[in-house]
Parts: structure tokens; sequence; C-alpha cells
């Protein structure tokens, strides 16, 4: 809180305890200052950062990238002319297409990894964002910040990008291509998915979130003392 002098005991307080993913080593993390990163003593692995943009920046950059994402998958990827006939189809499309034609396994995984998986994490990110709003978080976004992290694995609209390009190039000698609406803006989707990761902060969410029993967790209880002190 501004003008309020947060106690060395109430700063240790909230510092965490984290076990390093890679060497498992236990460490303490202290509140970081904007842009700044913990790192593993033993193995310099990244434990902790603290983004340096506008507190709100993750919600507008995960609002972009839904209504990106409703483009990407309404809009055709491409056109395609062949001896005078002409073909599009969007990724749902081409999932559909994909089982229609006995490649099953592949029409899911794609169906999956680019539009299910995307799907449920602008969700449950825009839901999360929404609930950082709130001061303490519901204790149910835990739960999603888990999910949130398993979607995030399985979205592989970059791999799907890098398919296609390469397709495009070995057809670009048969047929006469061009790219649509839907093919920039899975371009865009792929930026602005690693923009959230990035200006998401999701320590300080776990930090805030409300205990099973009720009570305040200590980053609450501190800035309701200082609301009370200025």
């Amino acid at each position: 809180m501004p003008g309020v002098q947060i106690p060395a005991a109430t700063e240790r307080l909230l510092a965490t305890t984290v076990a390093c993913p890679d060497c498992d080593l236990l460490q303490t993390v202290s509140p970081l200052p904007p842009g700044a990163k913990a790192r593993c003593a033993r193995c310099n692995r990244v434990l902790a950062k603290q983004p340096a943009g506008p507190h709100d920046l993750p919600l507008a950059l995960a609002l972009a990238a839904l209504i990106v994402f409703i483009i990407a998958n309404t809009s055709p990827l491409m056109d395609l002319s062949v001896v005078g006939r002409t073909a599009s189809t969007t990724i749902p499309g081409g999932a559909v297409q994909m089982w229609q034609e006995g490649q099953r396994i592949t029409g899911v995984l794609v169906a999956f990894c680019a539009v299910i998986a995307p799907a449920g994490y602008l969700t449950f990110m825009l839901t999360l964002l929404l609930a950082a709003r709130r001061s303490p978080v519901p204790h149910w976004a835990g739960l999603m910040l888990r999910w949130v992290h398993h979607f995030e694995i399985w979205s592989m609209l970059e791999v799907m990008l890098l398919g296609i390009l390469v397709a495009l190039i070995k057809i670009a000698e048969l047929a006469t291509v061009q790219a649509g609406i839907g093919m920039y803006a899975v371009g865009l989707l792929v930026l602005l998915f690693p923009a959230i990761y990035v200006t998401f902060d999701s320590r300080e969410l776990w930090r805030r979130l409300e205990w099973y029993d009720g009570e305040l967790p200590p980053q609450a209880a501190t800035e309701a003392a200082a609301a009370e002190m200025a």
C-alpha cells in the first residue's frame, strides 16, 4: 500500500517457500520488485518472476486473444485453386474432414490441440483474471490455476501453423494458394498466448487465494491492516 511501511516481520510472512522443479532444493522467495526474477541457488532455474507491465495487461491480452481465436476458427485458413476449382476450410472444418476421410486419430488431435485446448485455456484464464480482481481470491481459483497449466501445455497452435506452412510450400507448385484471414489470426494467436503467459503472475494469485477454512491469506490480512492504518 502506498505510504505504508511494511514491517520486516510482515515481509518475512509474505515470503514463500518453494521447491525447485529441477533439483528439489527448498528455498524462500521474498516479494519481488517489478521485472525481477528469483533463481535457484543450486541450478539457476527461474523459481518466480514479477511482471513489470500494467496490472490489467494480462486481462486485455486475454480478451484480445479470445476475439482473435473466434476469428481464427470461423474464417478460412486459405483458398486453394486447382484447374479452376476453388476450396477453403477452417480449423474445425479441417478436423472434421480428417475424421470423415478415416484419419480419425489425427482429426481428434487437431481438434483438441488447435480448438479445445486453446478455448479451455482462454476460458479459464479469463475467469482467473476476473476472479483476481476480488480480494481475497476465491479458493476455487486454485483448481483453475492447475487446469490452466494443463491447457497451456496442450495448446499447440504454433505446431499447427508450422505444419500448414510446410504443406503450403509443398503444394505451391501444384496449385494457387492464398492465405485467408484465419491464417493471419492463427499467427497473431501464436504471439498473444506467450504474451499472456509472460505478463500473468500466477505466484501472486496463489498468495491471495482464500483458504478453504474461510481465513484470509497473509497478504490479504496485511492489506486490510494497512488500509485501516491509512
